[in-house]
């Protein structure tokens, strides 16, 4: 069916790699749900490189196919996305799992203006057979709550491949995962972004593909969890390093003035040394940390204003602080160089390892806060250059 592109509301998505047993089915499916409520629409195959025909199978079935060059789950459905008609976007898989002609709570969902709507395998129901128990018990439940923590989203399924988006909104947030990560990518970037995201119950049974999915259960599981490490630097750098800091600071500060000793334990100098290498880690992990949000705002892979904080960080302030560190540090190191001195650069006592360890972790953790401020501006000033470029 030709349609003017200006007056398609709906465009219903579909990734393909090697999808001919079962594209012709989701195809009029698909047009079989527009048909019956009336819906301006197209169907839209982004495929990945097929190599069994589905490129012609849509095409005979009255779809339109977008080649996709480059491989991955997310790269098809980011192809696709750009080259939509629809003002609205339904994507689901090829592989006949879902019921592409009951995808009505999507579109009252994204009429009435939501601009995600994702959908629930786990409320809308699982058939037997339709997701290994791996999936099922342990992958998608453990990655979906921590993704719930990391984020603040309600989202109760984050690997559903049937959801539904306004396209513009869609669009605006430039995403750019090319694998599976593409799901989680979507949920993360849309709650950073604050747009407004709801969830439906959706059914799924088993595919009608006689070979394997594209699906690798470990491969694509890490690549999902590395990515919403890497999309929340306070979890994966900030709380460690600040449990870290806190922990050694306070450890260090104490055995500083004496030793503790609890029954028959004695902590000492030696015990100094590692809680304060345990603080100097513990700053390294936090200034990685800076320095990841900083180049993660820059480089728009999360919103400016979730970084705002980090975008007090300058090299002046940087320096000023580290230089006050610095100070303390080198004059506590004289002073104990010169009682040293006094004892003929013999032995060092114990009273005075303390004051020397103590002083080389000021010089420590000022020159770290010197190198991660100008860092920081550098990364900023790349940026800057590259936008008046």
């Amino acid at each position: 069916m030709t349609q003017n592109k200006q007056q398609i509301e709906f465009t219903i998505l579909m990734p393909c790699l090697n999808e001919a047993e079962t594209l012709a089915v989701c195809i009029n499916k698909a047009r079989a749900f527009l048909d019956k409520h009336k819906i301006s629409g197209e169907i839209l195959i982004a495929d990945n490189g097929s190599k069994d025909g589905s490129q012609q199978i849509a095409k005979d079935n009255g779809a339109r196919v977008v080649d996709c060059p480059e491989r991955g789950y997310g790269s098809a459905l980011i192809e696709g996305c750009n080259a939509a008609y629809g003002k609205y976007v339904i994507m689901g898989d090829a592989d006949d799992s879902y019921d592409f002609t009951n995808l009505m709570p999507f579109v009252e969902r994204l009429r009435a203006g939501d601009e995600l709507v994702m959908g629930n395998r786990f409320k809308g129901g699982i058939e037997k057979g339709a997701m290994p128990p791996l999936h099922r018990y342990l992958g998608n439940p453990v990655l979906s709550t921590l993704g719930r923590i990391l984020f603040p989203s309600k989202i109760g399924d984050f690997h559903c491949g049937l959801r539904g988006y306004n396209t513009e909104a869609m669009r605006n947030i430039h995403l750019q995962a090319t694998g599976m990560e593409y799901a989680s990518e979507m949920i993360v970037q849309s709650t950073l972004h604050k747009l407004k995201i709801s969830e439906v119950p959706t059914a799924l049974r088993p595919d009608g593909r006689s070979r394997p999915p594209h699906l690798r259960t470990w491969h694509d599981g890490w690549r999902h969890l590395k990515f919403l490490l890497m999309h929340c630097p306070n979890w994966l750098f900030f709380v460690p390093g600040l449990l870290f800091f806190v922990v050694g600071l306070g450890l260090s500060v104490v055995l500083a003035f004496s030793p503790i000793k609890i029954g028959n334990l004695y902590f000492d100098v030696n015990t100094l040394a590692f809680t304060i290498l345990l603080m100097i880690v513990g700053s390294s992990i936090i200034s990685t940390g800076i320095i990841a949000k900083v180049f993660a705002v820059q480089s728009g892979y999360i919103p400016q204003k979730a970084g705002t904080i980090i975008g007090e960080i300058t090299a002046e302030r940087g320096t000023f602080f580290g230089m006050v560190l610095v100070f303390i540090g080198i004059t506590g190191a004289v002073f104990a160089f010169v009682v040293w001195s006094r004892a003929s650069f013999g032995a060092l006592t114990t009273n005075s390892l303390r004051f020397t360890l103590s002083s080389f972790a000021f010089i420590a953790l000022g020159i770290q806060a010197i190198s991660t401020s100008f860092l920081a501006d550098i990364i900023r000033i790349k940026r800057r250059c590259r936008n008046n470029g």
